[in-house]
């Protein structure tokens, strides 16, 4: 399949996560596209029945892309850590439970590392972006962020694992980091810079 470029526009955000939100929108409106989110335009949240980050990422960009009639933005990500085999993965926010409670997630992992007696406590967060066109075009960028975990929590600028997430060669978790300069060298970061082969502006 062909390549194609995405040209400045309004773009949906399909995820009902803020924090995502937040972060897409910092990352594409300084490029010149107005970011909708699923929020704002009273979209379902589809069920995630694929087995890979990029899998769910474009199922869900598709149902906002079939919905809206425009192109649509997924990001399915997660934190992979190395002595859980790669958990808790794609269902990084199903172990947040109903609400969504990532301090008990994050406790969760603690005490899957502690009944395993991990003394590796390396891991790190996946991004797959998947941007999908009304017609159906799909495009699809993975990107990452190696570090390790620290417990107890700390921070509360970011979201999700944030507070007990340390990036190679920091000191401080995504949850101390200020905001700017954690979206410089995320996951989500990554993806993005992959993407940018696909934007058509000038501005990249």
């Amino acid at each position: 399949m062909t390549q194609r470029f995405l040209e400045p526009g309004e773009l949906v955000a399909a995820t009902h996560n803020k924090g995502k939100v937040k972060e897409l929108k910092a990352l594409f409106e300084p490029l010149g596209f107005v970011v909708r989110s699923a929020i704002e335009l009273d979209l379902e949240e589809p069920e995630e029945t694929e087995d890979s980050f990029t899998g769910n990422a474009i199922l869900k960009a598709k149902a906002a892309a079939l919905a809206t009639g425009r192109p649509a933005l997924s990001d399915d990500s997660g934190l992979a850590v190395t002595a859980l085999d790669g958990a808790p993965g794609i269902y990084s926010a199903r172990w947040a439970g109903e609400p969504r409670d990532f301090y008990a997630a994050m406790e969760k992992v603690r005490s899957e590392l502690e009944a395993k007696s991990a003394t590796d406590y390396s891991a790190r967060f996946v991004c797959a972006l998947a941007i999908v066109w009304p017609d159906g075009h799909e495009e699809v960028f993975e990107g990452d962020v190696k570090g390790h975990l620290e417990f107890p929590p700390r921070g509360d600028r970011g979201f999700g694992y944030d507070p007990i997430f340390v990036a190679e060669g920091e000191t401080i978790t995504f949850g101390e980091m200020d905001p700017d300069r954690k979206h410089a060298m995320s996951h989500r970061a990554d993806a993005f810079n992959k993407l940018k082969a696909v934007l058509k502006t000038d501005k990249v």
